[in-house]
């Protein structure tokens, strides 16, 4: 075994040990976690909110029975969201009185406006107050709604009170039929200041023409269906040539293979995340921790390559030096950043808003991603210049085709953030749910692209240690033809050609390759 390939296994070997520690501290944690894909509600309390007391119960995009739109969801069941075993709980010190309302409102949002009024152009209110009472458009103490004119049925309300002594109100189980699609939000609200300390139990069941998985995600599921079958087949690709060529593998070719081994446990993770959680209407935690471990795994994992790459690991040189402490230090961050983002924003989530991580979640991961590419641009940047200096044109020629497939990569990624940015500005309310899967399955597309691009510059091949490292100070396999050609025989040699074979090439040569070495042992 080459001493780079040794010092490829122990920098494996310290990583996985690492991040096999991170990983066993998160799923003990997580682990404390059981949240079903039904909304259930374990003793949520009222929030202030105007002159309201707010519960939000959930929010989704369902499609309606008889969608039969081939494109997302076929229609083989009906839509509906179900109540079941709703109660309200207040104590004990405050159920010496008879309460008002405690109501559920459900509504699509594009009848948000149908909620709630003003009297004489007012401040807008939730609930009905004396002067909107007098003009006789709503009951005093209960929620202002008016009848929508697609149907008069909608928005949908219906509560219940205490009476005095009773620290329990029930609703009746009671399932709403969904005949249109669109995003549907419930609240539950009272607006009974008296009315403290009062718990929401009980569950809702939302369901869709094809199962429980809200109408946001159903389009996801059948993209990591195809995702999954895409690596399969670059797996295939990828693994029948090195197995064919594993004399003549390098150490960089193992690191592509674990991308993308990593990839292929990731894509098939999710979908199995999203059917289950299709089939029984609870999300399943620990696919889900699963999933989101192993993408993030794979996600540092590929960053890490692109900077090994970057600084010619494996090509240019054959360890990292002084620098492989820093890029673990760098790995580890990202990762827990990372692990620590997806899970707040995956796991036990089974409503259809948009990702919502709070912002000092979002912000380290969108540093150390900035971080990360800067230092991938500097380093591709010093390792073209060795390479040129070093007239290995044939390893030059596939990192310029490597910086510019980055290049492209990084651009796009810019343009899409931008119109990420514009379509979350102008969906507050989530009307564009049906088209809101596309953002994050672009990233995934565009990771994949460019692993593709990888796999294609540096799959194993026979010639692969050509590109590999090499102690061999004359690279005469990296020169390009026409250098080659000017030392071929000749019965009579020229000023030229004698020129040609003096020994200057070769020691500037190993000066390059003697300076090389003395920055990797500095660095």
């Amino acid at each position: 075994m080459t001493h780079s390939q040794t010092h490829f296994l122990s920098f494996s070997g310290r990583m996985f040990r690492v991040l096999r520690s991170i990983l066993l501290c998160v799923w003990l944690f997580m682990s404390l976690i059981v949240e079903g894909s039904v909304h259930e509600y374990k003793g949520e309390r009222f929030v202030g909110k105007g002159n309201a007391f707010v519960v939000h119960g959930g929010s989704e995009g369902i499609y309606s029975g008889n969608h039969n739109e081939n494109s997302v969801l076929p229609a083989n069941g009906d839509s509906y969201i179900r109540f079941e075993k709703i109660t309200f709980r207040r104590t004990q010190e405050f159920s010496n009185f008879s309460s008002g309302l405690v109501q559920a409102i459900v509504f699509e949002v594009e009848d948000r406006e149908l909620v709630g009024g003003s009297a004489y152009g007012g401040q807008r209110a939730v609930c009905c107050t004396a002067d909107l009472s007098k003009l006789g458009v709503c009951s005093e103490g209960e929620i202002i709604h008016r009848p929508s004119t697609k149907d008069p049925s909608w928005p949908q309300v219906f509560g219940v009170s205490f009476n005095v002594e009773e620290l329990v109100a029930t609703f009746p189980s009671k399932s709403i039929q969904i005949s249109s699609t669109g995003m549907y939000n419930l609240y539950f609200m009272h607006c009974d200041p008296n009315l403290k300390e009062v718990f929401v139990e009980g569950k809702t069941i939302w369901k869709n023409p094809s199962g429980y998985l809200p109408g946001r995600m159903a389009p996801l599921m059948r993209f990591y269906g195809f995702m999954s079958l895409a690596f399969v087949i670059l797996g295939l690709f990828w693994f029948s040539q090195y197995a064919r060529f594993w004399r003549e593998v390098f150490p960089l070719q193992n690191c592509i293979t674990l991308v993308i081994t990593l990839g292929m446990f990731e894509m098939a993770f999710w979908y199995f995340d999203y059917a289950e959680f299709n089939e029984t209407g609870i999300r399943p935690t620990g696919i889900t921790i699963w999933a989101v471990t192993f993408g993030t795994i794979k996600l540092t994992v590929a960053r890490l390559v692109l900077l090994m790459v970057s600084m010619g690991y494996g090509v240019v040189r054959p360890t990292l030096g002084g620098l492989t402490s820093k890029v673990i230090l760098v790995g580890v961050t990202f990762f827990v950043a990372s692990e620590v983002l997806e899970l707040v924003e995956n796991v036990g989530t089974v409503s259809d808003l948009s990702g919502r991580a709070r912002l000092f979640l979002v912000l380290p991961v969108s540093m150390l991603d900035a971080f990360i590419i800067i230092w991938i641009f500097k380093s591709l940047s010093a390792t073209l210049n060795k390479l040129q200096a070093k007239r290995m044109m044939v390893k030059l020629d596939i990192y310029r085709k490597f910086t510019n497939a980055l290049a492209v990569a990084v651009i796009v990624s810019v343009g899409w953030i931008c119109y990420e940015l514009y379509f979350k500005a102008n969906d507050v309310y989530n009307e564009r749910w049906q088209n809101a899967w596309v953002i994050p399955a672009f990233w995934r597309v565009l990771s994949f692209s460019l692993l593709c691009v990888i796999c294609a510059l540096w799959a194993p091949s026979q010639n692969s240690m050509r590109y590999a490292y090499s102690d061999d100070a004359s690279d005469e396999f990296d020169r390009d033809d026409g250098t080659l050609t000017l030392i071929k025989p000749s019965t009579i040699p020229s000023k030229d050609v004698r020129s040609s074979l003096e020994p200057r090439p070769v020691q500037a040569s190993n000066g390059a390759s003697n300076s090389d070495s003395e920055e990797d042992k500095t660095q």
